[in-house]
């Protein structure tokens, strides 16, 4: 097999057969025989790539680039045609000639010479912090206030010198804890250790010339920027700052929970740049909001921004331990937009950040997949998971800046976009799965939820627009994460080969998936001939992957793990593959849903093959937004009717979905309930922009076609995989589904949550699951989340935890019952 052809750029580190040979080395030998295999040919390249030939064993995709529609200025900035071609560069790979020096003794002292070059003094970083936050204006009002509090109900006390003095120590003890004391020397001193422990336990880190040339070019803007990384591993915190410092990049201020606010462990962190904040603001023992600890974390941040500092700020507020990316936390990035909008900085440019690993430190998160809880960090557990490092090689690391952009542009083009308030997933999903309920459609009155000015000091407005912005920001730092090796193989012994397959088979399949990665413009975090990298891959999954010796011509079988821990492991590296195939995934398993409609409902005469493209597009949506907390398929600035048609004209280009004949077309008139069933959407589905002209024939380009499905072997194989992507989330929402008919009474949330996982695991341990992965407490909270939205449950406030309670709605078993039937009938089981 002929690979090279494919251009990956310039990679410092390639794999080595020795990866190979260390990987069959822990092979395990058998005498049992296997089945033949599936026929060939492969999957994915005969399938959807014969359109794409002329695209293939071209140089690697540039990802990153910025919104064209939200802030098409910034997309011309920083960005020449030159800038893909730089290639990557390994950040770990030091030898003498990045120094001024030459030489034995320069090879010899190369780390330490290249340390003592970067440029890192105590002039970039924040003067006088403390003191100018409590002289703050803000600050002092707060500490007043607080001073101030009633002493009885309806009366106020007089405010004491000696109560404003208290609450100054308070205040001036909380920022002990919040404010960073930067040292240039430990920066230097951590990034020569770094150095020797990343070469210990990393392959290499790679980094695009192009893309750090892109945010050299912000730096001398003048401006404060904010790096908005994706969080996979506890690791993240010193990756960024490691990599900016090798280039001379300011060292960026880091937002971390204070859960790792431990003894001389803090201390560190604060010397490199990292600052504590309460995972929860308001952490009083009454509950009530801490006024006093808002306006410092305000007014810090604001006086970072003022003094030009970076700041590195985790969006998802704590690791992934799904391997998908989170839902935002914008609490932080409130602030950010809050400091603009006070002018306390002309502009912020904002640079999402994608990290990819071959291999997490934490190895897994499966404990806490499996319902136990979150062990607090300790010294000691540091300690030991160094230690733990140092014994074992995690692969390579990928990261991805992504193409800084204006906030200041952002937020007026926000401004001047008549954007209609946004639909919840209650209006969104309920005339979908109750079409026959009264009076459940959305009146035209909805929309009018915002204001129609786009005023920066509407508080919804507000709302609306920062968490617009935390959604682009966290996709777009998503897709510019690379996939690795490691998640393609564990997503194809998943999804593709579950039952086992030979590794000649394997390698051939990764070959086909890799170059379907780059043919929808993603990423890789590798490069090499594949027997190698799937053998590395294979190493580095460790127990998830059993291999046996096969007499038959002697060759090797790859089987995954069954027991569930080695598939919740495994599930979670597939997860950094999936929102490569997210959208067309999302239309195979609707495909599945309207055919199976059809077939029930009778097809009126016309050919049962025949499926309506306007009724897929929408089931699509539909589905979209029933996993809209698992990932996100779009841009907020996107309409997700559109981006699921252009899904299905892209599975129209590949073959896969077929145009019928006219003649064919003619024959064929919606089924009465697919009528009733789309008279049910909401209004705000509906694709056409509110700014397109009367007149156009917009309408008349897009009307409705029917397709049918191609059935060469091929195509079904490629259809059923796309399906199988998405069996874990749909069963365990449809186990939770199950589980709601047997809900009695008023129930804590988090008790609720509880029980609802174990059902899951013991379906799991019953072997009454089809995936096993289904049962992970992250599609359990988010199943409970979705119940929430679409109004299954009603939720009701009592101390610090929520009591469910069963909707009017949802109190009758049939729909119940027909919410379980929209779930399963987008499954293939």
């Amino acid at each position: 097999m002929d690979e090279t052809a494919l251009s990956l750029g310039t990679i410092d580190v390639s794999y080595l057969s020795t990866s190979a040979e260390c990987s069959i080395s822990r092979c395990k030998h058998s005498s049992e025989e296997w089945g033949e295999c599936n026929s060939r040919p492969t999957l994915f390249r005969s399938a959807t790539l014969k359109w794409k030939e002329t695209l293939l064993s071209r140089k690697r995709p540039f990802v990153g680039r910025c919104c064209y529609v939200c802030t098409p200025q910034s997309r011309d900035n920083f960005f020449n045609a030159s800038i893909p071609s730089l290639g990557l560069r390994n950040v770990i790979y030091i030898n003498e000639t990045h120094t001024r020096y030459r030489g034995w003794l320069a090879r010899r002292l190369c780390y330490v010479l290249f340390v003592q070059e970067r440029d890192v003094h105590k002039g970039m970083f924040a003067k006088n912090l403390t003191e100018n936050v409590l002289n703050n204006s803000r600050v002092q009002k707060a500490i007043v206030d607080e001073a101030s509090e009633p002493s009885a109900p309806g009366s106020f006390a007089q405010t004491d010198p000696k109560a404003i003095n208290k609450v100054k120590k308070k205040a001036r003890k909380i920022l002990q804890e919040m404010v960073a004391n930067v040292s240039p020397a430990l920066i230097r001193l951590t990034g020569w250790v770094l150095l020797k422990l990343f070469n210990s336990f990393f392959w290499n880190i790679q980094i695009h010339r192009g893309q750090i040339e892109m945010v050299k070019a912000a730096t001398e803007m003048n401006l404060p920027l904010i790096f908005l990384p994706v969080h996979k591993s506890h690791i993240d915190y010193l990756l960024l700052t490691f990599i900016l410092f090798c280039h001379n990049i300011k060292a960026p201020y880091i937002a971390a929970g204070n859960n790792l606010n431990i003894p001389i462990f803090s201390t560190l962190i604060r010397k490199l740049g990292g600052f504590f904040i309460r995972r929860k603001l308001d952490q009083s023992p009454d509950g009530r909001k801490d006024f006093l600890y808002r306006a410092l974390l305000y007014v810090h941040i604001e006086e970072l921004l003022r003094q030009q500092q970076f700041l590195e700020i985790f969006l998802e507020g704590t690791r992934s331990r799904s391997g998908k990316t989170s839902g935002a936390r914008a609490g932080l990035l409130s602030v950010v937009v809050d400091a603009l909008f006070s002018n306390a900085t002309p502009d912020v440019l904002i640079i999402p950040v994608g990290i990819s690993y071959d291999r997490i430190i934490e190895g897994h998160y499966n404990s806490e997949q499996l319902g136990k809880p979150k062990k607090n960090e300790s010294l000691w557990s540091i300690a030991r998971g160094v230690f733990r490092m140092l014994r074992k090689n995690y692969g390579c690391v990928r990261v991805d800046f992504a193409q800084p952009f204006s906030l200041k542009e952002y937020v007026n083009s926000q401004s001047q976009k008549p954007v209609p308030a946004p639909l919840s997933l209650e209006q969104a999903l309920l005339p979908a799965i109750l079409p026959s309920r009264p009076n459940d459609t959305v009146d035209e009155g909805t929309e009018a939820s915002l204001p129609n000015s786009r005023d920066i000091t509407s508080e919804p407005f507000r709302r609306e627009l920062i968490s617009n912005l935390a959604e682009h920001i966290l996709f777009t730092a998503n897709k510019s994460c690379a996939v690795m090796s490691t998640h393609i193989v564990a997503c194809l012994l998943l999804y593709r080969h579950r039952q086992g397959t030979d590794l000649s088979r394997l390698v051939e399949d990764f070959f086909s998936m890799k170059e379907e990665v780059l043919a929808r413009d993603f990423d890789l975090g590798f490069s090499g001939n594949s027997d190698d990298v799937v053998m590395h891959a294979i190493h580095l999954l460790g127990n998830c992957i059993n291999i046996t010796n096969t007499s038959r011509n002697n060759e090797f079988f790859i089987t995954p793990s069954t027991t569930i821990p080695a598939v919740f492991e495994l599930n979670f590296y597939s997860n950094g593959v999936l929102h490569v195939f997210i959208k067309e995934a999302i239309i195979a398993c609707s495909l599945r849903a309207v055919q199976s409609r059809r077939y029930r409902n009778g097809t009126n005469g016309a050919s049962p093959s025949l499926i309506s493209q306007e009724h897929l597009v929408r089931k699509a949506a539909s589905l979209c937004y029933l996993l809209s907390n698992e990932f996100t398929v779009s841009l907020p600035c996107q309409v997700i009717y559109q981006v699921c048609h252009e899904s299905v004209e892209r599975l129209i280009q590949y073959g896969i979905l077929l145009v019928a004949e006219q003649d064919d077309q003619e024959d064929v008139s919606p089924s009465l309930t697919e009528q009733q069933w789309d008279k049910k959407l909401p209004e705000p589905l509906s694709w056409r922009s509110d700014e397109e002209d009367e007149d156009s024939d917009f309408g008349e380009e897009q009307r409705d076609c029917y397709l049918k499905v191609s059935q060469s072997q091929e195509h079904q194989q490629y259809i059923t995989f796309l399906q199988r992507l998405l069996g874990p989330l749909l069963e365990a929402y449809s186990s939770a589904v199950t589980f709601v008919h047997n809900f009695s009474g008023p129930v804590a949330e988090s008790e609720y949550v509880q029980k609802l996982h174990r059902h899951l695991i013991n379906r799991t341990e019953k072997n009454v699951s089809v995936y096993a992965e289904s049962a992970t407490y992250s599609h359990v909270k988010n199943a409970v989340k979705v119940f929430k939205e679409i109004g299954v449950f009603n939720q009701t406030k009592q101390r610090r935890d929520t009591i469910l309670e069963l909707s009017t709605t949802f109190l009758p078993q049939r729909n119940r019952q027909k919410l379980l039937e929209f779930i399963m009938s987008f499954m293939v089981l």
